[in-house]
């Protein structure tokens, strides 16, 4: 569903308040797993029995879908008007939603509900679009996000830049957990940490960076600006190099990283992890390491240096993840 994704750290939530919640205490808010993805335990049955609706749906492939729409987030609101755990605007759950727990109600913001829900309206647009050519679960996600007709006119996936990103970090997610993989362990973290920190002062080059160390980027920045002529980092190019160092292999892009990384609740955040800025999960434009104390080292934008950078230097903070052993392909 289309520019429909909820903001995980609270919709419309300031950098300040942000704060406010990484440097509580870890709650007691237990994280289980279901299938290869971290899933709130309240959440697993509903999910490993609504993934196998259809041949094109997987419990870990609607895992995957509900964490980038909400996080798991049952009382999420979209700006522009997204509802629930699964984010349904108000004119799709009228024709799809279903009564999933048999209370003689369809609540958009139940879960047992939405869940089934959303699982039922992938297999429908699944059949809408089956005879587009192409990958038909990505051509399936493509038309959640964008609508049956826009993948049917583009014969396979739009080329717009969020429905492309949706399919990426959706299908990255739910492949990333294949091996059953740890997330980073203290000592890797630290070893990623003490790799950026060599950094600190290396050139910004947008495109640049690699598992070997800084490279000459590529054209062009949203503002024009090219890494070709510069051997640097972006941010994700040093962050994809830090764990590298790690023994991590990470995704290219930020949105891919964050795809590939085990979200982490604000007040179980670690130095070493990963935080990530952007208005939603699709748009992701930024991510650091942090370091500690409200701090990151990050490569934030052309003509800067890698740096130390406090987390609220960026207004949009959206989430924070955690890298996993299993984050071996580039995607």
């Amino acid at each position: 569903m289309r520019s429909t994704t909820a903001v995980t750290i609270g919709v419309g939530a300031t950098a300040a308040v942000v704060l406010g919640a990484l440097v509580q205490a870890a709650g007691n808010d237990p994280v289980g797993t279901a299938l290869s993805m971290a899933v709130p335990a309240e959440y697993k049955q509903l999910i490993e029995e609504a993934g196998n609706t259809c041949p094109e749906v997987t419990p870990n492939l609607l895992a995957a879908l509900l964490t980038q729409e909400s996080n798991f987030d049952p009382e999420a609101r979209s700006q522009v008007g997204a509802l629930g755990i699964a984010q349904f605007m108000p004119s799709t759950w009228e024709t799809h939603g279903i009564d999933g727990n048999g209370d003689g109600k369809r609540d958009v913001m139940d879960p047992e509900d939405a869940i089934p829900s959303s699982a039922k309206y992938l297999c429908t647009i699944a059949k809408d679009v089956k005879d587009v050519p192409g990958n038909k679960q990505a051509n399936m996600l493509a038309a959640y996000n964008a609508g049956p007709q826009a993948v049917r006119d583009a014969g396979g996936i739009p080329p717009f830049e969020e429905t492309q990103n949706y399919v990426r970090s959706i299908t990255a997610l739910a492949n990333s957990g294949g091996g059953g993989g740890k997330t980073a362990t203290t000592d890797q973290a630290a070893t990623a940490i003490n790799a950026a920190k060599q950094m600190i002062g290396t050139p910004y080059s947008w495109g640049g960076g690699n598992a070997n160390g800084p490279s000459a980027g590529t054209c062009c920045s949203p503002n024009g600006r090219s890494g070709k002529s510069t051997v640097g980092f972006d941010c994700s190019g040093l962050t994809l190099y830090a764990y590298a160092k790690a023994g991590i292999t990470l995704p290219r892009t930020a949105a891919a990283q964050y795809a590939a990384s085990e979200p982490i609740k604000p007040g179980q955040m670690k130095p070493g992890d990963l935080v990530f800025y952007g208005s939603n999960a699709t748009s992701i434009h930024h991510v650091g390491i942090y370091v500690g104390s409200g701090w990151m080292i990050d490569a934030p934008r052309p003509g800067t240096q890698v740096r130390y950078s406090p987390l609220d230097t960026m207004r949009d903070l959206f989430a924070v993840g955690r890298p996993t052993s299993n984050t071996n392909k580039e995607i």
